[in-house]
């Protein structure tokens, strides 16, 4: 039963079909990738709706019917041993719903886990209270997961979001090696590759230095078309008797580049602040806009203050160009009062890494649209 929410327009998760805009084409490409054995590279920008498709996929009834499906977001992960145990958790947690006998053999195959078991007093059904502190050998744990899946009466699809986390953990400079050695020799799973870091996910799967050279199919995701997201936006006003304009719908997704969570974001908020049998016209965007982002007021303001001086400055420069280019030019750095250019490339290279901003064919931009629009107006 898929349900009914009063605002259609849903953020930060999937929920049913029924919210799900456009991606057909996408959707059997990914499809007929595990129908036909292969393992997937997903590759766009952050926010563009990889998971949304991941697992709207998974809804699909060929996927449905003939596999168990597993997401596992590893974007927080720091380290192989919490790599290993978000994998053990995330699988189990996501059996526990089914009724399958293989669900019965987890700790039994996975003996490295069973400290985390306790059993519930009255129905004595296992539950998995895993602490990552409860994962002593991440080594002996992954090889007891990968032989689990092994076991399973049906093929399993394992999606890993933000996979190129991996290749930072410090722990163990091997783990890229392990997994990939796993994987090769694992007869039972097919592997869904999610990134959001181009060139970290490139070097992963094109260089032929890595161990995943080569192993999966590349799949990239763009935009939803313009016209394809105007149809989806006007029915779901429609449905629930009220109206927008279609040049709202346009401004909106070119202001933000057709990225999908940010004109959800919007579009959830236009859609509150529209009363029924009313039209919401363009004329009332910028107050609209300016509302949502003066809620995040105190968490940005917040974040500036742990953001150190250098970076600060570099950010703001972006944030007032919009896209930046050539962030490391003489008239750049004159244009916004900027330090030397070895600074600017020690600052850009921090505010990447705690992803402030983002890079794309050696132009920037801040990667909270809201949180530049926030900055222009602020400074």
């Amino acid at each position: 039963m898929i349900p009914y929410l009063e605002n259609p327009f849903v953020v930060g998760r999937y929920v049913a079909p029924e919210y799900f805009c456009d991606r057909i084409e996408e959707t059997n490409m990914l499809m007929q990738h595990i129908i036909n054995g292969r393992d997937v590279a997903l590759v766009s920008p952050r926010r563009m709706g990889k998971s949304g498709l991941i697992e709207h996929v998974f809804l699909q009834s060929p996927i449905r019917e003939q596999y168990y499906t597993f997401y596992i977001d590893i974007y927080g992960t720091n380290s192989f041993a919490e790599f290993v145990y978000l994998l053990g958790k995330s699988i189990y947690e996501q059996l526990k719903p089914k009724p399958t006998i293989w669900k019965e053999k987890f700790f039994q195959v996975v003996r490295s886990l069973q400290v985390g078991v306790q059993f519930d007093p009255i129905s004595g059904t296992p539950n998995l209270n895993l602490q990552f502190g409860d994962i002593q050998t991440p080594d002996i744990t992954l090889d007891e997961i990968f032989e689990y899946i092994e076991l399973a009466d049906k093929r399993c699809v394992i999606a890993f979001d933000e996979f190129q986390q991996i290749s930072t953990y410090t722990d163990d400079k091997s783990v890229e090696a392990k997994l990939r050695t796993k994987i090769q020799h694992c007869k039972n799973a097919q592997f869904i590759y999610s990134g959001s870091k181009r060139h970290l996910m490139t070097q992963m799967f094109f260089s032929s230095t890595k161990p995943f050279y080569q192993s999966a199919a590349s799949m990239g995701l763009d935009a939803i078309p313009l016209e394809a997201y105007t149809s989806f936006v006007q029915d779901k006003f429609a449905e629930r008797g009220k109206a927008i304009s279609p040049d709202v719908i346009e401004a909106v997704y070119h202001k933000y580049d057709g990225t999908s969570w940010f004109i959800q974001m919007m579009m959830n908020e236009i859609f509150a602040t529209t009363a029924p049998n009313e039209t919401y016209t363009i004329h009332r965007l910028d107050e609209t806009s300016q509302h949502l982002i003066g809620r995040q007021d105190m968490a940005y303001r917040e974040l500036m203050e742990h953001i150190p001086t250098k970076q600060k400055q570099v950010l703001l420069a972006i944030a007032k160009a919009g896209v930046a280019q050539a962030i490391t030019s003489g008239n750049f750095i004159k244009t916004y009062k900027l330090p030397s250019p070895s600074s600017v490339q020690a600052a850009v290279k921090g505010l990447l890494e705690e992803d402030l901003i983002t890079q794309e064919n050696g132009c920037y931009r801040v990667y909270d649209y809201f949180f530049g629009e926030w900055l222009k107006g602020r400074y």
